[in-house]
């Protein structure tokens, strides 16, 4: 048996803030390396979104992050797979009108053929203060 545990854990860390990064500057060339093309995202009105569907969010400007802080991250590591769930807190514009709040995003990230650790199932939620 490999190590994939231990080495995920380090690749998910890295992973996780790639994607962040990414998300607030509407990185499309690292989202599309990071999203599968079997994405399942349930957003937080109860859509669900694919791959595609993402990507286009970013790349039309429809969708604009300004803010995305974590905290109280909770990461479950498997032999191919690892399931982080983190509260962020986000900040910015979609289609023209801005937005602030607090989301609970849970990720599933699993190996892909070449070995790269991609997001092929997510959700997040709404938080209450």
């Amino acid at each position: 048996m490999h190590s994939m545990p231990r080495e995920i854990e380090s690749r998910l860390h890295i992973a996780e803030e790639r994607l962040r990064c990414a998300m607030l500057a509407s990185d499309l060339q690292i989202l599309d390396e990071l999203i599968s093309p079997e994405l399942l995202f349930t957003n937080h009105f109860g859509q669900i979104l694919g791959k595609q569907d993402d990507l286009a969010l970013h790349q039309s400007g429809m969708l604009k992050f300004h803010t995305l802080e974590p905290s109280e991250s909770q990461t479950k590591i498997r032999e191919n797979m690892a399931i982080v769930s983190v509260r962020m807190k986000i900040s910015g514009l979609y289609d023209g009108k801005p937005f602030a709040g607090h989301l609970r995003y849970t990720r599933v990230w699993c190996r892909s053929k070449n070995n790269a650790l991609q997001v092929v199932a997510g959700h997040s939620s709404a938080i209450q203060e």
